[in-house]
């Protein structure tokens, strides 16, 4: 540029004849005028795009090759090598690959799709799941990542789940509609299965019951992304890489899933004084005008479960999510409706319910309840020593004196009176039934009737006294004590 500008600034202010610049910088006098034309170089300009005479005849395959990949999976499409070398054995191309890279890139930078920017007026949300990596308890392990953000305000919340499934997807929408007070009266999701039974023509869907059942209490609408069209809600898309960089670097070291959501929530009502990029006002601030477009949120609450039907095995276990829970043996091998929540486990038989445990995410686990095999205990009393569900039972010191001096007192049936205690249990907890055990010991009254009439007395609560604050009218009110001479009388026939 300095030579540039020398040569003009001398030529054109008359210092400097044109013959005699070119005589004196060695110039042409083609380039002598260019120089004069323009102020600045104007660079290499082709009229033509250079020729490439060895793959031209080859081009037309490169592109049906391209253009195939379209709908073939993500993870099996064409490298640029790949087809260098189907060029090479299956057309006889004799270039480089080299050309054949320039050649693909060109196709791929000329066929990449634009995106159209898109308006997002108050109220509106967007939903998706991530994941990422957590220290639970000392462990590694995975965490789903359900994220909700309001793209007019530019507010996030953002909890963390076991796994991405249909009662953590219920639990999260509960979870982040009251965080944000209120319900947004749209919300964009992908075509999750969770949601989405079958897809339809366009933007129709045939969407899951327990979805239904989301909407029909919270009365929003849905807006379902195209297919392979994840743009269409780019805002939480890029949302869910903030909050991971942003909220869970380094990686968080936690006692329980609990802990850390409680962490999350706090930082996302602390992101909340952050200003988003081209707005003057921070996303607080932002904040009450998509509120204002918000559906209330019903008085009732929520429940986010999902409900299954199982069968009982002869063990009185029911399988779910690749786990086992107890139920009482009495319904072995009958239907039951499983509650599954992300909390606990409850199992119903009819409208009664039967059983229910702590949720638990892992695989293979089978969870017993003791109680629930003490029935069948009793009718096989020699088992009681060799019952896995009883295996881990931490009783009190006082049952096993009591188990002592029944089998030692009635060495026939001490073991199933001693069951009989325990079955108790059904009835009443274990510190009252412990306390009625201890005592019975102390007065070595033990048999199982006695205990019971024990532990039944101890839970009575006496009637407490009827007061006449604020019912005035029972004041005046007589009764005439009841005279039991007078049923003698009648008794032995006479008038009273």
């Amino acid at each position: 540029m300095e030579f540039w500008k020398e040569v003009r600034q001398l030529v054109l202010t008359g210092q400097l004849t044109q013959r005699a610049a070119c005589r004196q910088y060695k110039l042409g006098w083609r380039t002598l005028k260019k120089i004069l034309a323009h102020a600045e170089p104007p660079g290499y300009r082709k009229n033509q795009p250079r020729p490439k005479p060895k793959l031209e005849p080859f081009l037309p395959a490169i592109q049906q090759i391209l253009e195939a990949d379209r709908t073939a999976p993500r993870k099996q499409r064409h490298t640029a090598k790949r087809i260098f070398e189907r060029l090479r054995d299956e057309h006889g191309y004799q270039g480089k690959l080299t050309v054949v890279k320039d050649a693909v890139r060109a196709w791929k930078q000329s066929h990449q799709e634009v995106f159209l920017p898109l308006s997002h007026p108050p109220g509106e949300a967007q939903v998706d799941f991530g994941e990422a990596t957590i220290r639970l308890d000392g462990q590694e392990r995975k965490v789903a990542l359900f994220v909700m953000t309001l793209p007019y305000s530019g507010a996030i919340f953002l909890q963390a789940f076991p796994r991405e499934c249909t009662e953590t997807f219920l639990e999260g929408h509960r979870r982040a509609f009251e965080f944000f007070e209120g319900v947004p009266y749209r919300i964009r999701y992908d075509n999750s299965a969770i949601a989405v039974i079958e897809v339809l023509r366009g933007r129709e869907r045939k969407l899951t019951r327990e979805f239904l059942r989301l909407q029909s209490h919270y009365l929003f609408r849905e807006h379902f992304c195209l297919v392979r069209r994840p743009n269409e809600k780019g805002h939480v898309e890029r949302l869910i890489g903030f909050a991971r960089r942003n909220f869970l670097v380094p990686v968080p070291q936690v006692g329980s899933l609990e802990e850390l959501n409680a962490q999350l929530r706090e930082r996302c009502q602390a992101d909340l004084a952050a200003r988003v990029r081209g707005r003057s006002t921070s996303k607080q601030e932002r904040l009450p005008e998509d509120q204002a477009a918000f559906l209330p949120i019903p008085k009732q609450p929520f429940e986010a479960r999902r409900v299954g039907e199982r069968t009982v095995d002869s063990q009185s276990l029911v399988r779910f999510d690749d786990n086992e829970y107890s139920v009482p043996v009495r319904y072995a091998h009958r239907k039951l409706l499983v509650v599954a929540t992300v909390q606990e486990i409850r199992l119903v038989y009819e409208d009664r319910l039967v059983a229910r445990h702590p949720r638990c995410w892992d695989r293979e686990r089978t969870f017993f309840e003791p109680i629930h095999y003490l029935a069948l205990l009793e009718r096989k009393p020699g088992g009681l020593d060799y019952a896995r569900p009883l295996e881990q039972w931490g009783l009190p010191e006082c049952f096993a004196v009591l188990r002592r001096r029944l089998e030692a007192g009635d060495p026939r049936s001490g073991t199933r009176s001693y069951i009989r205690v325990l079955r108790l249990l059904e009835k009443f907890s274990l510190s009252q039934l412990s306390a009625a055990v201890e005592y019975a010991l102390d007065i070595d009254v033990i048999d199982p009737d006695s205990l019971r009439t024990i532990v039944e007395h101890r839970a009575e609560r006496p009637t407490e006294l009827f007061r006449l604050d604020g019912r005035p009218h029972l004041a005046h009110v007589r009764v005439e004590t009841t005279c039991v001479a007078s049923y003698q009388a009648l008794l032995e026939g006479g008038t009273p």
